[in-house]
């Protein structure tokens, strides 16, 4: 905005119809003076005070200037009322008519038969001249009304940015709260739940006391921890998006360690195909830990068989696991795990499907359709 534009919206509204008033009345006291009636001055001072109201009534101001233009060669007053209502209209019909009655009334002689005594084509050229002079403030008005429109819609491209870029960034940190929720799950609720499984096994086996008593503290502190972990990752997924991970992780290189240190007997057989992506390797590795871990959790004392696979139209892992040999120490779960492990399953356009077998053990699987390197 230029320097003029911003002192003229300085200016109050009353001081401009005070201005234009005073104009108005002293282009109709020039045309006046000497050879007025009474009901001249009144048409005139009727269509000068008017403008006082033309932004809150412009048709109405216009038809008040109407009468003084009959009797005086004025242009403040109709000129100002025309403009004021091209701003404020987009009627343009209505635009049209007024400045051909404007018009009218100031070329054409009350009566009728006054108005050509002499030359016609004299009155037809003042005519068209005058109806040029009264469409020039309806086009200025009409060009202040499209350039209004212009910045009111340049705001609302504005705003309407605003709320893409808000958008996009509670995309974003949704997408990043989902895969803190699966980290922390496969992650920290793998060790922590290790070492809760770890640690109840000791107080069954330890016959020192004290150790007992140290394995029963580090077993409440890890379930206690677990059930935290269920609820913030709860609350993480709550606000969390179904999207792809942020950084890499563990790949099919670590699942050898992962199975050491899984702390059940456990077989590893077949391969999958050469080339695969970091996010499917991922997403096997993941499974393999869920899988694992659940074992852990439900079945203690059995044994597991991670089977890796691929054939021409599909790769996968199935972990099979035998049925407990004791019973299973009691942690907190809400199942965020099958969840996670079906999203990332998706993100790979195929399906993990998870059921106990008939000798009472359980298996999960995970099947994706084979892609080119």
């Amino acid at each position: 905005m230029s320097t003029g534009q911003a002192l003229w919206r300085r200016v109050p509204p009353w001081a401009v119809s005070t201005g234009l008033v005073v104009l108005a009345a002293l282009d109709a006291w020039i045309n006046l003076y000497g050879e007025a009636t009474p009901f001249m001055w009144a048409c005139a001072a009727l269509g000068c005070a008017g403008l006082f109201l033309r932004r809150r009534f412009p048709l109405t101001v216009f038809l008040l200037t109407l009468p003084m233009t009959l009797f005086m060669d004025v242009a403040v007053a109709p000129l100002s009322a025309l403009y004021t209502l091209a701003t404020r209209t987009r009627n343009r019909p209505l635009l049209a008519g007024c400045a051909l009655l404007n018009t009218a009334a100031c070329t054409l002689v009350w009566p009728l038969s006054d108005t050509f005594p002499g030359d016609r084509t004299w009155t037809l050229v003042q005519f068209v001249y005058t109806l040029a002079t009264a469409f020039a403030p309806i086009l200025f008005g009409q060009l202040v009304q499209a350039g209004h429109d212009v910045a009111r819609q340049l705001v609302e491209v504005e705003v309407a940015r605003e709320h893409e870029r808000a958008l996009y960034a509670q995309t974003v940190l949704a997408r990043e709260r989902a895969q803190l929720a699966r980290e922390m799950h496969d992650v920290v609720s793998h060790q922590v739940s290790l070492i809760a499984v770890q640690a109840g096994a000791l107080q069954v086996a330890a016959k020192d006391p004290d150790a007992r008593d140290a394995a029963r503290t580090i077993r409440t502190l890890s379930v206690n921890t677990l059930d935290e972990l269920r609820h913030m990752v709860t609350l993480l997924r709550a606000s969390g998006g179904r999207e792809t991970e942020l950084t890499p992780q563990p790949t099919l290189a670590d699942l050898q360690q992962l199975i050491a240190n899984s702390g059940i007997e456990t077989t590893l057989t077949g391969g999958l195909p050469p080339g695969i992506s970091t996010t499917a390797q991922r997403t096997v590795y993941r499974t393999v830990q869920e899988a694992l871990t659940n074992v852990r959790k439900h079945a203690p004392g059995a044994r597991a068989e991670v089977r890796l696979w691929h054939d021409a139209r599909h790769y996968g892992v199935t972990v099979t696991n035998t049925a407990p040999t004791r019973p299973s120490v009691a942690l907190p779960s809400a199942r965020h795990g099958l969840i996670g492990l079906r999203e990332r399953a998706e993100l790979l356009d195929g399906t993990l499907t998870a059921e106990p077998t008939p000798q009472g053990g359980y298996t999960t699987e995970l099947r994706a359709p084979t892609r080119p390197a």
